[in-house]
């Protein structure tokens, strides 16, 4: 159990951060009855009942009780929008929030790690970590796992639009591939899904609830971290505040372990005083340790949403009556099937937008719905929605402090389109979105473009950029943020130790030193797993 000496815990760990790869860390280094591990959680219990039925992503995401709702600052090549940016505040994190898809990247984007200085993030070091937390519905294979604590299954939900999606893109000359995230990823066909039997398979569902009544695990849900604590250049504990406002601290006689996320965990680095000097010093922050690289390098992936109305109905149609909802919340109740059970997409495709581009650089999301948003309702007519995104952003951002209090929200600049490349990989992504449109048996389905006009020319290169630069949004994969390697702009090292601070490691998405070629939730989960053998020395 652990030790209360005068308000002051002890632990052997405490992990920051409740999310997908903290509560990989809380269960794998709690096996070990000796072993004294404290988990915190700024949010809450993952009690809301919606963040466990899978559509539920419409009633979680801008939820300010489980979503911290964060906003970019206002982005110059976005024509100055702000962006949202949500992020899961809860236990789960946000893998309880998120849209469910179940995507590695490629084997090439983690052996770039390893040739940039990584050693031990290679393809071949990675994949039996992926399956080790693997629990495929498929069955395991050379690329799959059983039995781990992460669900993985095959959508559960048919659309015709979605279908008809796949066959157009066959027919434009993308091969179909049944599995992206085995041998290959190019192509097009159906998501897989952190699901089981129709319900979300969160990290904290999947790993923390297995394993939450063990007597060496404390977790402790509403605790504000204000910083860590430090003592001479090791990281010695941790301060934080309930939910009253009352200040706690705990000491961790082995280490600290960061797993906030590519937004939070710069944050805390920097209100411990760990960042570059003259940031922190106008921020009113004492500098503990100059550390340049802390909320730089961030990534994310930027999506152009294309909307089509249909001469059929769609689920935009299905969900609009009182009737039809009651039918489907029937159905799912019964059978844990229908529009319910849906994920944020059905249809996907790893495509190139050129032929000197080796493997895939966009990725489709198609769903059988259009709205503005997910949490605002769907549009009032029949439509689907292509989403295209550029996998391998040129462009950096950074996070940047908004003074002392860590209540305050940092500021958030993407940088979006900030290279020539990016700009010209969205607009050839949203071409080829439009040319697959185009093609039987999607064609006849179609009624007319809605987002952006069928007026506009294919060929109208500045027409196309400026409508991604006025409906682009973020698919919510900020990375980076806390880049492993070496060098100027780097935080951890291969072992995710902080640069100059002992006993303190990052552990998760803001440690990718370049952003996956794909949704970032399995690869939080592998970068758990992995932290939790760095820190056992397995």
């Amino acid at each position: 159990m652990l030790e209360d000496f005068g308000g002051t815990m002890d632990a052997d760990y405490i992990i920051i951060g409740a999310g997908s790869a903290g509560c990989v860390l809380a269960n794998r280094l709690s096996a070990d009855p000796k072993t004294r591990v404290v988990l915190l959680e700024a949010g809450g219990k993952d009690t809301n009942p919606w963040i466990h039925i899978p559509v539920g992503y419409f009633k979680t995401m801008h939820n300010p009780s489980v979503d911290w709702c964060y906003k970019t600052e206002p982005e110059p090549g976005l024509n100055g929008r702000q962006i949202d940016w949500p992020r899961g505040k809860v236990l789960g994190g946000s893998s309880a929030i998120n849209g469910l898809l179940y995507v590695r990247g490629q084997a090439e984007d983690y052996d770039r790690w390893r040739q940039m200085g990584n050693p031990g993030w290679g393809w071949d070091d990675v994949l039996p970590l992926f399956k080790r937390a693997e629990d495929q519905e498929r069955g395991a294979d050379e690329y799959h796992g059983v039995g781990g604590p992460l669900a993985v299954s095959n959508m559960r939900l048919k659309r015709p639009i979605c279908d008809a999606w796949v066959a157009a893109a066959q027919a434009a000359g993308y091969p179909f591939n049944p599995d992206y995230n085995g041998a290959q990823q190019e192509g097009v066909g159906y998501f897989q899904l952190t699901t089981r039997n129709g319900r979300r398979c969160s990290a904290a569902v999947g790993y923390l609830k297995p394993v939450k009544h063990r007597p060496n695990l404390r977790i402790i849900t509403h605790a504000q971290v204000q910083k860590i604590d430090l003592d001479g250049g090791r990281a010695t504990g941790v301060t934080y505040h309930d939910r009253a406002g009352r200040t706690h601290s705990l000491r961790a006689a082995r280490e600290v372990i960061l797993s906030a996320g590519a937004i939070n965990s710069p944050q805390i680095l920097m209100l411990s005083g760990i960042g570059d000097a003259d940031h922190l010093q106008a921020n009113g922050i004492a500098v503990q340790h100059n550390l340049p690289g802390v909320g730089r390098a961030m990534q994310d992936h930027l999506q152009a949403r294309l909307v089509y109305k249909c001469n059929e109905p769609t689920l935009n149609d299905e969900v609009r009556s009182l009737f039809n909802q009651a039918r489907i919340a029937l159905r799912y109740a019964w059978n844990r099937t229908g529009p319910m059970a849906m994920a944020a997409s059905l249809a996907t495709g790893f495509m190139c937008t050129r032929d000197d581009v080796e493997t895939p650089d966009i990725q489709f999301h198609v769903q059988p719905w259009s709205a503005d948003s997910p949490g605002e309702g769907v549009h009032p007519f029949s439509a689907f929605t292509m989403s295209v995104c550029q996998l391998r952003p040129h462009s950096r951002g950074h996070i940047a402090l908004n003074g002392p209090d860590p209540r305050s929200y940092p500021k958030i600049h993407a940088n979006y389109l900030a290279e020539e490349q990016d700009r010209r990989t969205m607009v050839e992504g949203v071409n080829i979105a439009r040319r697959i449109a185009q093609h039987a048996p999607l064609a006849q389905k179609i009624a007319t473009a809605f987002r952006p006009p069928a007026e506009l020319a294919m060929d109208d290169y500045d027409g196309t950029l400026e409508f991604v630069r006025n409906n682009s949004v973020s698919i919510y994969h900020p990375t980076g943020t806390c880049k492993m390697g070496q060098g100027p702009d780097a935080v951890v090292d291969a072992q995710l130790r902080v640069h100059g601070i002992a006993g303190l490691r990052v552990a998760d998405c803001s440690i990718m030193p370049e952003i996956v070629s794909g949704n970032t939730n399995a690869p939080a989960i592998m970068i758990g797993e992995k932290a939790s053998d760095l820190v056992l020395g397995t």
